[in-house]
């Protein structure tokens, strides 16, 4: 498996968090070189010495996504490392915020702190990312977006606006550069079982998300890096600009199918 990406160079933004580790480690494994990126304070290079503890070639770089200079840096410092970037993983995101609510309580400075991180964070990795992409011949774009960006829900509601924004980013960045081989796609991911979903959904909260799921569960982080694997690499090099839902086939059904298959389902046998 290792030819898969031999040669090829990639960023993940949020890099030490669950879903980012677990796709550093997807990537090199085959056989890219990794370099991933998070907050000053962060695990970062604990994370990235495990990996490479494993044999796998993996750089840690400071990245906030707030400052657009830290973003230049990042990537300055990618090609200064390891001479190029063909996959850039924008994976880093600010969520689950107790007062990202309704719109009527919404404060201004808490949404535009998120749209600061989410969506104009992410334009930015890619503003400094694909010239270095063009000139070394292509590359390809993940951005990590979100179910809730499709629908609607009482709370997160800056979150799934700013995954909204990155959805459109996408479609752009796509017609944009797809003449100059930059490829982007965009995951919408939807319930990944993380520390911070643990800390922060009681089990009666996602034992409803799992009524909900087509295959009976909820995602695990590698759910996720497998399908960022394939898409930075040349497997998909004719698929670019498209919404991927990877959420167990949440929005697949009819939203009532649960409640009505509990309804119909035979009485169990007594005793």
């Amino acid at each position: 498996m290792a030819e898969l990406l031999n040669g090829k160079v990639a960023l993940i933004s949020g890099g030490a968090g669950a879903i980012g580790s677990a796709t550093a480690r997807r990537l090199a494994q085959d056989g890219a070189r990794v370099v991933i990126g998070d907050l000053p304070g962060s695990n970062l290079h604990e994370v990235a010495e495990n990996l490479r503890r494993d044999g796998l070639d993996v750089a840690a770089q400071e990245l906030d996504l707030e400052q657009e200079a830290s973003i230049r840096t990042a990537i300055e410092a990618t090609t200064k490392i390891y001479g190029r970037l063909d996959v850039l993983d924008n994976n880093a995101a600010l969520k689950g915020l107790k007062e990202d609510r309704a719109v009527a309580e919404m404060s201004a400075e808490l949404w535009d702190r998120v749209m600061a991180v989410n969506a104009r964070g992410t334009m930015l990795m890619c503003k400094y990312a694909v010239p270095v992409m063009i000139a070394g011949g292509g590359g390809s774009i993940i951005n990590i977006s979100s179910g809730t960006s499709v629908a609607g829900d009482q709370y997160a509601t800056a979150y799934a606006v700013s995954k909204g924004a990155i959805n459109t980013l996408t479609y752009y960045l796509a017609a944009q550069y797809g003449s100059q081989n930059i490829r982007c796609n965009a995951l919408l991911v939807g319930s990944v079982v993380t520390p911070a979903m643990q800390r922060s959904l009681p089990e009666p909260m996602r034992e409803i998300l799992r009524s909900h799921k087509l295959l009976g569960r909820l995602g695990q982080p590698q759910d996720i890096a497998e399908v960022v694997g394939f898409l930075a690499s040349d497997r998909s090099s004719w698929i670019t600009g498209q919404l991927w839902s990877i959420d167990g086939g949440f929005f697949a059904h009819i939203p009532t199918m649960p409640q009505f298959a509990q309804l119909l389902a035979p009485p169990k046998p007594a005793g």
